[in-house]
């Protein structure tokens, strides 16, 4: 528990599983009955860090599969049900946690559009938001009422919540063309 993750901040594990046992009945909603994909950093921010959404042996118990057919092979993607789950994926030294926009019982069919505002280095922090803000209007359009979400990086994700029916070609297509206007209409800023 001591372990420390963000040097910069001085925070440990346990400061990490306070907070989230402090945020848990907002974080749980997007995170339970998803697949995850994780960033692991076992050593803290400033150790080797990396990515994986692959189940294996020697995990806490509170984390669990959920098994996925992909390029031919079925594989367990991580996934948690509770807050024993969330403070399990802080052992194991996760730092990031990112959620399908589908459910375990619907995994065809996403309930959320996200849109990964992903900015260069000299873009400023007021370029983000207001490109943030770009979007969600742009969503308002179409009758979508949307949130912004941090990302554990220095972009944003606006998130529109959506009653599962279109497939994820769908929904990509979608975005897609959401995104081309906004870059469309000031290419100078944005490209999609």
């Amino acid at each position: 528990p001591d372990r420390v993750l963000y040097p910069e901040q001085g925070l440990t594990k346990r400061d990490m599983a306070d907070y989230y046992q402090r945020v848990a009945d907002r974080i749980l909603p997007h995170v339970v009955g998803r697949p995850l994909s994780v960033v692991r950093c076992p050593q803290g921010r400033e150790g080797q860090c990396f990515y994986q959404k692959h189940v294996t042996e020697h995990l806490p118990p509170a984390i669990r599969g959920i098994r996925i057919r992909e390029r031919g092979a079925t594989r367990a993607y991580f996934a948690i049900d509770d807050l024993a789950g969330l403070i399990s994926l802080v052992q194991i030294g996760v730092l990031e946690i990112h959620a399908w926009g589908s459910r375990e019982e619907d995994l065809e069919h996403p309930d959320r559009l996200v849109f990964d505002l992903d900015p260069g280095p000299e873009v400023e922090w007021r370029e983000v938001v207001q490109a943030a803000r770009l979007v969600r209007e742009a969503l308002s359009h179409h009758q979508l009422e949307s949130f912004v979400k941090t990302t554990g990086g220095k972009g944003l994700h606006v998130v529109a919540p959506i009653v599962p029916g279109p497939d994820w070609e769908q929904v990509k297509e979608f975005t897609k063309a959401v995104a081309m206007t906004i870059a469309k209409q000031r290419p100078e800023q944005y490209t999609a």
